[in-house]
């Protein structure tokens, strides 16, 4: 039913760590205890992601400057213009923390998993994917802090000290990670599944004090239905106008069929794992709940109309060549 729906059961169990928040929220010491838990953990993710991830393998593939460059500048160029963009519209349309949100997830680096997969399935680069998604991550534990920090700090979301914590918290365990992945990177692997386990149970946690925060200061009582009806079609536009630009920017550069594919679905993607721990630390003392939100509904969005798209991209292929194609 999941697969029909097109629904992520990881996004499922977001959403019922939600629910929970808001029934159950963490108050007084227990906010405090949970609170640098959620440190430590965002600590740990981080020395995880930084022990995961090969330099060689996110640098291997920059020889095809055009094709990394396409994913570099819609990721870290056009995306956050489109987020500037949004912060025109009126309070009365968007609420400023719902806007500050999409801001923010505009500044944040290609998810890696979804963003190969449907690459795969629609017959596209998978090399190419997995360096270009690699490489923006890698450039977005540095780009993604600064960028939102600059962009932010102009529209009252983030603050010069946010910038040092995400350095202390963020920067320094990847760097560590970095430097230690040559020794225990091999382990890791092998212990994928686990690490898996970690990974998504410290973002629930994250997640879980984020909203609890948000549902004891109140904030949910400003958000209504009509409120999050234009986020989604926010969010709606922002994808598809990122899904526009990098099909007609790929054709104008004469790309192959296969690289053209690697851009659209590296360029049009967010990572809804870099972006939560991120935002924990960023907007720390604000709204944290509110402020993921649209990274939140992007995430679905993108996975539903990725999950639609790749298969027909790879059925069209099949129409096109009738000869096998080989991926990657």
């Amino acid at each position: 039913m999941l697969r029909r729906l097109r629904l992520d059961p990881y996004l499922l169990l977001l959403l019922a760590t939600v629910g929970v928040a808001s029934l159950l929220p963490a108050r007084g010491g227990a906010a405090t205890l949970a609170g640098h838990v959620v440190t430590v953990a965002i600590g740990v993710l981080f020395f995880l992601y930084g022990a995961r991830l090969a330099p060689r393998t996110a640098l291997a593939g920059l020889r095809h400057w055009r094709l990394h460059g396409s994913v570099f500048l819609a990721t870290f160029v056009l995306f956050p213009l489109l987020g500037l963009a949004v912060q025109l519209l009126p309070p009365s349309i968007l609420s400023p923390h719902l806007a500050i949100g999409v801001l923010f997830l505009c500044c944040l680096p290609s998810t890696v998993q979804s963003s190969i997969a449907f690459t795969s399935v629609a017959r596209g680069n998978v090399a190419a994917a997995v360096c270009a998604a690699s490489f923006s991550n890698l450039a977005g534990v540095v780009g993604t802090p600064l960028l939102a920090g600059l962009l932010l700090a102009a529209h009252g979301g983030s603050s010069g000290r946010a910038l040092l914590d995400i350095g202390l918290q963020l920067l320094a365990p990847f760097l560590l990670g970095q430097l230690l992945q040559p020794w225990i990177g091999g382990w890791i692997g092998r212990h994928r599944r686990l690490l898996g386990v970690v990974d998504r149970g410290s973002i629930l946690l994250i997640v879980y004090v984020a909203f609890s925060a948000s549902m004891v200061a109140g904030i949910w009582r400003q958000l209504t239905l009509p409120d999050i009806g234009v986020l989604l079609a926010v969010d709606a536009a922002v994808l598809a106008v990122m899904l526009l630009v990098t099909v007609v920017a790929s054709r104008a550069l004469g790309l192959e069929r296969a690289d053209r594919i690697t851009i659209l679905f590296c360029g049009s993607t967010k990572s809804l794992a870099a972006g939560l721990p991120m935002a924990s630390v960023l907007f720390a003392g604000q709204p944290v709940g509110l402020v993921v939100l649209p990274l939140m509904l992007f995430h679905q969005l993108q996975l539903m109309v990725g999950a639609a798209l790749a298969p027909r991209l790879a059925r069209r292929d099949g129409i096109a060549d009738a000869r096998p194609v080989a991926v990657g």
